[in-house]
């Protein structure tokens, strides 16, 4: 009964259908900005649109290049600024601007914003968040205003003609973008037509745990917040707490171009995210009839035609026509005489997730926040955990997911136009095919709140991008569709270790102390550096080199192996910055998942293969015995020597992020709080910079006398490589230290460093 009446509470909050919103009158917006250490924003206004000012001023003042240039993305402009072929600004999956402009041009020829933005709550925005989008626009334009373009602190785009106001229109561009990230955003070449992009994408992650009051030493609710974004552009995390007195006091991580925070806590509530394994789109087949049509039951319906035209640097205009069917848009790939794919995202219409964590900032306890899902359905791509001062511990996915019964999935399935699009593909030439629907559904075509993968525990719920399954190994959870992920299939090694971090720090034999999670056991925990596929193997390892002191190389030649075993041995096994082994057994690791001949698959090479009974502890072992596993060690052990680079080098000799040394290790090494550099190690024995990997640290106690809580912005505040809080906070990082929040009003008062600015507009 109290989750109904809390959602029947948030609806009557809502505007009511044809509610205009009125645009603020000059001088409306006011807003105090105090600055605490490494310059971390602490926004207060008395009403949403003020908030939003002094947020959106405060962001520009350590931000504005990022975000203007990711308006000239948004606005289908890189062609003509930047040239057609220079690659675009997304730091997940770039592409030419070209290729971006038509794609971008698209979503704005579509009218998809105008037609969600007519609408009421909870598919329209409420006008909370109308007046927060507009404010932010204010803030950003006012810092601009003042500052002068020819006056900017940031080089990067100090007084570049490209540089100028943004309105509300590029905000909620930007939200939708961000709700599409897992569907049509990230497959723009297939669906505009283009060259797909170079290498491998710097897939977001994380690691999110909520522990309970059976898990914590002093029985109060705590969470790990460990989100792996991208390390520059668009989709980095602003650290910002935003107040409103009396109606909202929230302290997180915010992406860059949104007013409200995603992963934060307020004074009773802390939340989190992980990317999930859910289906965010299928593809639908076309039956294709001719003269532009394609067939549904039997009948011919017309494909509408999008004729989008891009203007270059040199003045002149190309042009390109994309079609769209009743599911979305067709692609420009795979289609044949007989055939066509259309696109269905889920998400593409989605611009409810900003009023969602609006609404979660806003909630007392775990009902109040589950109320809030339930009232807006529109966490686009990730799973939630949290827990309250209570000491209980949730998590769900209560994302946005296409409702693809099992039995629809099976009965409706025809080949895919390509293989490696993890999607259902269905038969788009009936509409027994087209998505379920469920009553409890905001939007029809989705799953509602009664079918999500849910689970509540007294101990621990948590992720690390693996499905639903293993959420807590006590409680396995099973009973949901394919679409939302696979169960009983291999756990993989970053979800193992961080299920055995937890469970050695509830039995105390981590070398941490009693059992129980404490604050500083609970950060301890996170920045262990651990590699776990080092111990999984370590003595196996120590056997090959006992047994086989040389081996020979693919190129057939013998390599001496007792230094690298030396090395290896002598390791402990954990990704500091100091660590000798730790870029060795990286190399060695890397050589074993690759072919023994190029275009077939990688063989085996575990000694005991994985066993859905015993998913905690399988795959395990080296198949020592194995040539290849020996010839994985002498090739890595060659090129080292090769470009004569030490066998003990260091992460913080060989990773880097402007210029700072970076520990940690990958996700594939089963590393908790990964990192990634895109590319080989160089010649120079140093990978190219880090481009993603734990971003925005979140360590939070919530105890009746109020939170207490721990942060560490990896990649640090400002993107402006001239400003004091540009790598600040990496540096810290890097020691494995961590910032004390200041969230009450007497702990942000006591800062010796405090900066009061009131903003006015």
């Amino acid at each position: 009964m109290k989750l109904l009446s809390t959602v029947m509470a948030l609806a009557l909050t809502f505007t009511p259908v044809g509610t205009p919103v009125v645009p603020a009158p000059a001088g409306r917006y006011t807003a105090e900005i105090r600055r605490t250490e490494y310059g971390i924003p602490h926004v207060t206004a008395k009403d949403h649109g003020g908030l939003g000012f002094g947020y959106g001023y405060a962001f520009a003042q350590d931000n504005l290049c990022v975000l203007a240039s990711w308006v000239i993305t948004l606005r289908g402009e890189r062609s003509r600024t930047f040239g057609p072929e220079a690659r675009s600004d997304d730091p997940v999956r770039p592409v030419d601007n070209l290729t971006s402009d038509v794609y971008y041009r698209s979503v704005a020829d579509s009218g998809v914003i105008r037609r969600v933005l007519a609408q009421p709550p909870p598919v329209g925005p409420t006008a909370e968040l109308r007046e927060l989008v507009d404010g932010y626009v204010a803030g950003y334009n006012r810092y601009l205003e003042d500052t002068g373009v020819a006056n900017l602190p940031d080089p990067t785009c100090r007084g570049r003609s490209w540089v100028g106001p943004i309105t509300a229109a590029d905000l909620w561009a930007n939200l939708l973008d961000l709700n599409r990230m897992a569907g049509s955003s990230g497959l723009k070449e297939a669906i505009v037509g283009g060259e797909e992009p170079e290498g491998p994408a710097p897939a977001p992650g994380s690691n999110a745990w909520a522990l309970g009051r059976q898990a914590t030493r002093d029985g109060h609710g705590m969470l790990l917040a460990d989100p792996h974004f991208p390390w520059n552009g668009i989709r980095r995390f602003y650290q910002v707490q935003l107040t409103i007195p009396g109606v909202l006091d929230v302290s997180g991580g915010s992406l860059y171009g949104t007013p409200v925070v995603q992963i934060g806590h307020n004074a009773r509530v802390a939340w989190t995210h992980t990317v999930s394994h859910a289906h965010r789109f299928t593809l639908y087949r076309l039956r294709l009839a001719g003269d532009g049509a394609y067939l549904v039951d039997g009948r011919a319906e017309p494909m509408g035609r999008q004729r989008i035209e891009v203007p270059l640097k040199d003045g002149t205009l190309t042009d390109r026509t994309l079609y769209t069917s009743r599911y979305g848009p067709v692609l420009a790939e795979g289609r044949s005489d007989e055939y066509a794919y259309a696109f269905a995202d889920a998400n593409a219409a989605n611009l409810r997730a900003a009023d969602e964590w609006l609404a979660m900032a806003k909630a007392g306890d775990l009902a109040e926040l589950r109320a809030a899902q339930d009232t807006f359905q529109g966490l686009p791509f990730v799973y939630t955990l949290a827990t309250d001062v209570s000491g209980t511990a949730t998590f769900a996915d209560a994302s946005v997911v296409p409702h693809v019964s099992d039995d629809r999935a099976r009965r409706c399935a025809v080949p895919a136009p390509d293989p490696s699009l993890e999607a259902f593909t269905l038969d788009g030439s009936t509409s027994a095919c087209l998505w379920g629907r469920d009553r409890d559904a905001v939007v029809p075509g989705l799953f509602g709140p009664g079918s999500q993968p849910r689970l509540t525990r007294a101990d621990y719920v948590a992720n690390s991008n693996n499905t639903p399954w293993m959420t807590n190994p006590a409680a396995p959870l099973t009973t949901y569709g394919q679409v939302w992920g696979a169960t009983r299939t291999d756990v993989e090694t970053r979800p193992r270790v961080s299920l055995d971090m937890i469970a050695r720090r509830l039995s105390g034999t981590d070398g941490l102390g009693a059992p129980g999670f404490t604050l500083p056991t609970l950060q301890a925990s996170a920045q262990a550096k651990r590699n776990y596929t080092f111990e999984l193997l370590r003595s196996d390892v120590a056997a090959l080199c006992r047994d086989h002191p040389r081996a020979t190389a693919s190129d057939g030649r013998r390599v001496d192996l007792r230094q690298a075993c030396r090395t290896l041995t002598a390791w402990n096994g954990r990704a500091t910055l100091d660590g000798q082994g730790a870029i060795l057994w990286r190399e060695f690791y890397t050589g074993l998942q690759r072919p023994v001949r190029p275009g077939e698959p990688a063989q085996p090479w575990w000694r005991v293969p994985f066993d859905p009974e015993q998913p905690l502890t399988t795959p395990r072992g080296l198949d020592r015995d194995d040539p290849a596993v020996r010839r994985a060690l002498a090739d890595a052990v060659q090129r080292f020597q090769a470009g004569g680079i030490p066998l003990t080098l260091t992460p913080g000799q060989a990773q880097h992020y402007s210029s700072l040394p970076v520990p940690g290790c990958t996700e594939f090494e089963g590393c908790f709080d990964r990192v990634r550099t895109g590319d080989p190690l160089g010649a120079d024995g140093r990978y190219p910079e880090v481009d993603t990997g734990s971003s925005f640290m979140m360590a939070v106690e919530l105890t009746p006398a109020g939170p207490r809580t721990r942060t560490i912005l990896t990649y640090s505040l400002s993107a402006n490589p001239s400003s004091p809080h540009h790598t600040d906070q990496t540096t810290l990082f890097a020691r494995g230290q961590w910032v004390t929040e200041r969230f009450t009003e007497a702990e942000i008062a006591a800062d010796p460093r405090l900066r009061v600015t009131t903003v006015r507009g």
